[in-house]
């Protein structure tokens, strides 16, 4: 195994080389390398000659310059890109956390039961310097308020000490460039629903006379950060086709609208396709006998591992909706499918809608969420990866062709449709807009009532059908 160690570097010319020193004698656990990928950030000190050096001597350095200073979240995100180990650590060039705690920071990871590790001082660490109360209040004031807005509970969130699985910071867009890294990574970890562990480490900081960088201005920046990535769900750095569904889960009254409308059709073996990050699964599993959630995109495959690790009637498999035979491979069948926005991505939702009905129990239910209206389809389809919009007449005639019952018909989200009409259509745009998302779940009672008022076809349509006995 490989060990990235990531180090933004700025202006550290006293320090620099007696850390790094540390850090390539630091133990690691059997059978794990390291390789150092440090990003001078346009030191003026004399701090790059020195680093020039240290790389020339050693191979496991990997040496990168900014042409013009960026801050600490550039010089990461410029070292992520070149991180080529199972794991990555962030790693200050100064000397106030200790590179020896290494293996208690990988050990959640190596075990299987972490996606990333928090190093937190305030948690029993072996040594911790004393250091002024307002620094250390301000830090703690600002998890706290991490922890309200991403529902998780961190005693530390402004540590350095963070290590990933690398695969999965790779996934995640870097946007701060100076301090706001530390609650940005923060907040899109939370968002992703990764496995997160902290464990206790000392600390040795520094004070501003010794070299701190960090003041009260970042402090007021990590609150901006915040609460911009709370209401921004920014989680992927590819753009996925299907971003629309990772964007549901800040979207809770609308899921729940969705799931009101789905859970009543479900049997007690239920077969999800493109699961997604979990939202609907997460809802409608419960008092199922068998529930399984499938997909094939492996960061989605990653975040349904985690979510029901330790929820027995839920299986996550990997199966392509477009492949036929991965139905069969998986030797079960089903009284109930579900095709939550998955026939829209498929060049021919036929084959996968034949498969599917192939393991469903006679008198079983297949129950689709499509969207509706040809008419509509627009720039915001494209961006979402949508092969096609669907009308009314056609999802019934596919149904009905392969000896299926249309038993109910729900129009979905008529407000929506207005909106994705005026935004996609006459104004052009590409991209969904994250802020009218929230407003739109947070109106989503008022609209679920008034539907019956609006003459208009919905954005989505619910089709449930049923396989003749």
């Amino acid at each position: 195994m490989l060990l990235s160690i990531l180090i933004p570097v700025y202006n550290e010319r006293a320090v620099v080389e007696r850390s790094l020193s540390m850090v390539l004698a630091a133990p690691l656990p059997e059978n794990m390398d390291r390789e150092l990928i440090i990003v001078d950030d346009c030191s003026t000190d004399g701090t790059y000659a020195i680093l020039q050096r240290m790389a020339a001597a050693d191979p496991r350095i990997r040496l990168i310059r900014h042409a013009v200073n960026q801050g600490k979240g550039a010089a990461v995100r410029t070292a992520i890109q070149h991180a080529g180990g199972d794991f990555s650590i962030v790693q200050d060039a100064d000397l106030e956390y200790d590179p020896n705690e290494y293996p208690i920071l990988l050990r959640p990871l190596l075990d299987g039961r972490a996606d990333a590790v928090f190093g937190s001082r305030y948690m029993a660490g072996v040594q911790t310097r004393i250091l002024p109360f307002y620094h250390s209040m301000i830090n703690k004031v600002l998890t706290l308020l991490s922890n309200l807005f991403s529902n998780i509970k961190l005693t530390d969130m402004e540590t350095c000490y963070k290590v990933f699985r690398t695969d999965l910071l790779k996934s995640i867009p870097i946007r701060s460039n100076r301090f706001g890294f530390e609650p940005e990574i923060t907040m899109k970890c939370a968002k992703r629903k990764l496995r997160i562990y902290e464990v206790p480490i000392s600390y040795h900081g520094r004070t501003y006379e010794e070299g701190k960088k960090i003041g009260l201005k970042d402090g007021i920046q990590a609150l901006g950060v915040i609460l911009h990535f709370w209401l921004v769900d920014d989680l992927y750095e590819r753009p996925y086709g299907r971003v629309f569904l990772n964007n549901l889960s800040g979207t809770p009254q609308y899921v729940n609208w969705i799931t009101r409308l789905v859970r009543p059709h479900l049997g007690d073996a239920v077969l999800e396709l493109g699961a997604g990050i979990g939202n609907l699964s997460g809802r409608l599993m419960a008092k199922r006998q068998l529930y399984v959630a499938a997909e094939s995109d492996p960061l989605h495959l990653h975040a349904l591992h985690n979510r029901f690790l330790r929820t027995p009637n839920v299986e996550v498999v990997k199966l392509d909706p477009s492949d036929g035979e991965q139905f069969h491979e998986m030797g079960k069948r089903f009284d109930t499918v579900l095709f939550i926005n998955v026939l829209e991505y498929l060049e021919q939702p036929e084959r996968t809608l034949d498969a599917a009905i192939s393991i469903l129990e006679p008198g079983g239910r297949v129950v689709i969420l499509a969207p509706q209206g040809k008419g509509l389809y627009c720039k915001l389809d494209e961006t979402l990866g949508h092969k096609r919009r669907f009308s009314r007449s056609d999802l019934e005639a596919m149904l009905k062709q392969r000896g299926l019952e249309v038993e109910t018909e729900h129009q979905l989200a008529k407000m929506g449709a207005l909106s994705w009409f005026l935004f996609g259509k006459l104004l052009g745009q590409k991209q969904l807009s994250k802020l009218w998302l929230k407003l739109f779940d947070k109106t989503v009672w008022l609209w679920r009532r008034l539907e019956f008022l609006m003459p208009w076809s919905g954005l989505s349509l619910v089709v449930v059908a049923k396989k003749k006995a």
